[in-house]
């Protein structure tokens, strides 16, 4: 979705791109202000902040802009940070200033740079170009070349003391990154719709297209990063910064260049040998994004930082800034819930139930008919009570209230809200596993209703349900997706068997479900016979905010660090491994924030759900194994680690959501 969210922001970016058809030179870029986007209007600047210079160097970033924007506004924002040398940033501003800067100990910009930023002695500096020797180097990157500084001297004024500048860096590299891997993406998810092998796009391969899928996901991580770490520094005020601003940081650093080299290297393979020579262009963003990775510091360096911070117990907090409307609505909210915290738990399970409060986004009376918005505050409201879980009901339910009759409503929500009855999910069967259509068991109509004959699989918590939703073909002469119709089955009728799995881990989730002659009479259909594909999809795919980060008990980076706490003696090849899964964890957390605002301002989050599915499942995979790598004795992880594994199957595997994020998202052709 691109780091830009608001539509001020979605519109910041369009310019830039426009810009960057028509004139992509450092003076346009000036004329326009993008220079000094971060910068105070009496400094000359617009005013704004580094989220929004994130997003023009996104843009800068895909146009592959060389010259010396970036060490430009790097350099800007340090002295705007800093306060010293403020006299400096109007020319930096207006473009008639140019800067460089040396970072690593890599120089970045170019040899008649009317400033250079260095780091001395105990801090760093911003010296004039005549004070410095400045020597042009051959590099990697071929728009912007490295140079190699010296000083002459360094007059007392123009030190700078200890400012952000790797937080900062950090920050603006990896926005450019991120727009060097949106480029790599769309370049070669654009390839592998048109590029023809054995008769059919290479794109329809899922060798292909799933490597185009793990890309975009990669960036879409590297966003979610950067833009966090843009807010944290925008939000931390002058000064010193504070430790959650340099957690962000840290994991803007650790993800955007990576993602930036990795989405580059993969946009090469797709294009195969044409993205091998070097007439494309290809291997000029290959070559930026490693530049870009050497310009912010080795990586080890970073997620050592994170981990210390993290097992310190910094915590970088994401909770979304609400608009000014939402004061009047948290008060309404805030006096309902404290009425509803004084009753007694059973009275309190009632009044949840009746008032709506357990799905609030539902129409009334099921729910509240909330908006995003208050969806939001009363989640964050209702933080100190404990609402029912309603396992899959919380599937059903949407469907019931939208497809089904009153008289099912009536006799099935009130009790499913008070947890009176529980539900199990009768679609997946062993001959279909992840093609839900592809579904063999049969509803014959008979008289008042239909006999159901099948077997299902991997029903969750069958064995205590009281009743699920299947789907069974009642049409086996339509087409695929046609033809099958949703039923409600009482879980104790004749002909229904129940047969438990045991799992690797032990436990017995999943179910085996037999249906032999089960009678179901008309009154259960849900929505119109040969319609139950339309319910069905309502049912996996139903409206809410997307709400918390969990991705599983025991198996998040939070998790992770209550076990390093109490391990301190950690070699240093495990510490970079913990900083960089809780780098990748902090950054599933923004993404889940990045929907949220998303569906606040109307948008469509579009494949988001899927992309953090992708994330979190596998994040939550790593988490258990390096834990239980630290811990083999601990039987919490022995037991997380085989537990998890069955993260990237349930609920779709990880190769179904590759196939929905490279179609959905990116347009590559369908499966045949």
């Amino acid at each position: 979705m691109g780091i830009a969210l608001t539509e001020e922001h979605l519109a910041l970016a369009s310019s830039v791109r426009g810009l960057l058809s028509r004139s992509p030179g450092h003076e346009a870029l000036a004329a326009q202000g993008l220079l000094g986007l971060h910068l105070p209007e009496e400094a000359g600047g617009q005013g704004y902040g580094l989220v929004e210079l994130a997003v023009a160097l996104e843009a800068l970033g895909e146009g592959l802009v060389g010259g010396p924007c970036l060490p430009t506004v790097l350099v800007s924002a340090v002295l705007a940070r800093s306060g010293r040398c403020l006299s400096l940033l109007p020319g930096l501003a207006d473009g008639t200033t140019t800067a460089a800067a040396v970072l690593e100990g890599h120089g970045l910009g170019s040899p008649d740079a009317g400033l250079v930023l260095l780091p001395v002695r105990d801090g760093w500096a911003v010296l004039d170009g005549s004070d410095v020797e400045v020597e042009p180097l051959e590099g990697m990157d071929l728009s912007r070349p490295p140079v190699r500084v010296r000083a002459l001297k360094v007059p007392e004024e123009r030190l700078l003391g200890a400012v952000p500048v790797r937080e900062l860096a950090a920050v603006l590299i990896g926005a450019e990154a991120c727009g060097v891997a949106a480029w790599a993406v769309s370049t070669a998810a654009a390839h592998a719709k048109v590029r023809e092998q054995f008769g059919r796009p290479i794109g329809q391969f899922q060798g292909v297209k799933h490597r185009v899928a793990a890309a975009l996901v990669a960036l879409e991580q590297a966003r979610a990063a950067v833009w966090d770490a843009a807010r944290a520094l925008d939000s931390s005020g002058a000064g010193p910064v504070p430790d959650e601003a340099r957690l962000a940081a840290g994991v803007a650093a650790v993800l955007g260049p990576d993602a930036a080299v990795r989405c580059a290297a993969d946009a090469i393979q797709v294009l195969g040998g044409i993205g091998y020579t070097f007439e494309h262009d290809a291997h000029r963003y290959y070559r930026r994004a490693l530049s870009l990775r050497m310009l912010v510091g080795e990586p080890g360096g970073w997620t050592e930082e994170v981990a210390g911070l993290a097992v310190s117990g910094v915590r970088r907090s994401m909770e979304p800034d609400l608009p000014r409307e939402a004061a009047p609505i948290r008060e309404r909210i805030r006096a309902e819930v404290a009425a509803l915290a004084e009753e007694e738990p059973p009275a309190r399970l009632g009044r949840f139930a009746r008032e709506g409060w357990i799905m609030p986004y539902l129409p009334e009376p099921w729910g509240r008919g909330a908006s995003p918005l208050e969806q939001v505050i009363i989640h964050q409201e209702l933080r100190g009570l404990r609402r029912p879980n309603l396992g899959i009901a919380a599937w059903a339910v949407p469907s019931i209230v939208r497809y089904g009759t009153r008289e099912q409503q009536d006799r099935f929500l009130p009790k499913t809200f008070t947890g009176e009855i529980v539900w199990c999910q009768l679609f997946s069967e062993p001959g279909a596993g992840s093609d839900l259509a592809g579904l063999s068991t049969r509803a014959v109509r008979v008289e008042g209703g239909w006999s159901i004959s099948g077997s299902k699989i991997w029903t969750s918590l069958a064995q205590y349900a009281h009743w699920g939703i299947c789907l069974a073909r009642t049409s086996p002469d339509r087409p695929k997706h046609e033809g099958i119709t949703y039923f409600l089955v009482d879980m104790a009728a004749p002909g229904v068997t129940v047969r438990p799995l045991k799992e690797i881990n032990g436990d017995e989730l999943f179910n085996e479900v037999f249906l032999d002659d089960v009678f179901v009479p008309d009154d259960l259909v849900v929505g119109e016979v040969d319609g139950g594909w339309r319910v069905a999809r309502d049912t996996l795919s139903h409206e809410r905010v997307a709400l918390g980060d969990s991705w599983g008990p025991g198996s998040q980076h939070t998790d992770m660090v209550k076990l390093l706490q109490r391990l301190p003696d950690l070699r240093q090849a495990r510490r970079e491994q913990a900083g960089r899964l809780w780098a990748e964890g902090q950054a599933i957390s923004a993404l889940g924030l990045r929907v949220t605002l998303s569906q606040l301002a109307g948008a469509d989050a579009g494949t988001a759900s899927s992309v953090r599915k992708l994330l979190g499942m596998r994040h939550a995979q790593a988490i258990s194994e390096f834990c239980w790598s630290l811990a083999p004795t601990d039987p919490h992880w022995a037991r997380m680690i085989l537990t998890t594994r069955a993260f990237t199957i349930g609920g779709g595997t990880t190769e179904v959501q590759l196939n929905i994020v490279a179609e959905r998202a990116l347009g590559l052709p369908r499966d045949p």
